[in-house]
């Protein structure tokens, strides 16, 4: 598109009218030329590709799939925090996140510590480690160490809900209880219109002490009201938990409550969620606080290899 002229013409002159149509003439003759040689290239270039763009859901920038296996940014940052989705870290990334958890029954206070560490690796695989530690009743104890390995057999998008298969391993305090084992099958989807959702299916198993044993189902819906900064949502946990003298004893606990997630910088994220029970065996009140912050590629554990879904 070309930018105004603006010509000073003088009405008691008629040559600088003459001046004006010739100058107006030339410039439609130019512009005809170089159309028709424009046309002329384009008839004769072959065809390398034909290339379709589709526009992002709605707009938003957080649902633009700007990750290595074509998941959109809001996965990447941990939305919920009962709920895990997909892979989070492209191959070669780290970042690290600090957790609180705080319990509340029976006029009584618990609370638990967790620093994490993730790094991305090639082939839709992710590697989480996890420091655990209590305080209870004023006194700070360590709890357990543990490492976390997810796999997505494909790329986001591919499979419906997209699935991911988590395999986390936990070395418990000998003081705490016996060493636990809990694999994860993780689904999640964006809905349209800023709505994601997350749903968990978990089975955790001590393998040692009273041999406790958990199935768990968590769930989490969520809204973005600010694109990329602020979303609220709801999340919700039922577990079914037994213990080896006990199998056919079941305590049953619901929780579920409000979540927010406020994204205070473009790498940074900070998850606030608050779940009531709703169970006789449920605790009064259960609440997490998550922040972290994604530090991108780490140049030391680049490899000159990658997946070609990495490279897109």
């Amino acid at each position: 598109m070309g930018l105004p002229m603006k010509a000073v013409i003088s009405t008691k002159n008629p040559m600088s009218w003459l001046a004006a149509l010739a100058i107006v003439a030339a410039f439609c003759l130019s512009n005809q030329a170089v159309a028709q040689s424009m046309a002329q290239d384009a008839a004769n270039s072959p065809v390398i590709a034909t290339v379709n763009v589709t526009a992002q859901s709605d707009g938003l920038a957080e649902e633009a799939r700007t990750g290595a296996y074509q998941q959109p940014e809001w996965v990447q940052y941990r939305r919920f925090a009962t709920s895990r989705v997909h892979i989070q870290r492209n191959p070669w990334e780290v970042s690290v996140e600090q957790w609180w958890r705080g319990r509340y029954d029976n006029g009584e206070w618990k609370h638990r510590f967790q620093e994490e560490i993730e790094i991305g690796l090639p082939g839709r695989v992710q590697l989480d480690f996890y420091y655990d530690w209590v305080v209870e009743n004023d006194k700070a104890e360590h709890l357990d160490v543990s490492g976390e390995i997810r796999w997505a057999p494909a790329d986001w998008g591919v499979i419906p809900l997209n699935p991911a298969l988590y395999l986390e391993y936990k070395i418990v305090d000998p003081s705490q209880g016996g060493d636990v084992i809990e694999p994860k099958i993780l689904f999640g989807e964006e809905l349209g219109g800023g709505w994601q959702w997350a749903l968990n299916l978990v089975y955790e198993r001590e393998l040692a002490g009273e041999k406790a044993e958990e199935f768990s189902v968590t769930q989490a819906l969520s809204k973005s009201l600010i694109d990329n900064k602020l979303s609220l949502g709801v999340e919700m946990a039922w577990k079914r938990e037994t213990v080896a003298a006990g199998r056919g004893s079941p305590e049953q606990k619901l929780i579920a409550g409000p979540s927010v997630q406020w994204r205070p910088t473009t790498n940074s994220h900070l998850d606030l969620v608050g779940l009531v029970g709703c169970t006789k065996h449920s605790p009064d009140f259960e609440g997490w606080l998550v922040f972290g912050v994604n530090f991108g590629k780490v140049a030391s554990l680049k490899s000159t290899h990658a997946p070609v879904s990495g490279r897109r």
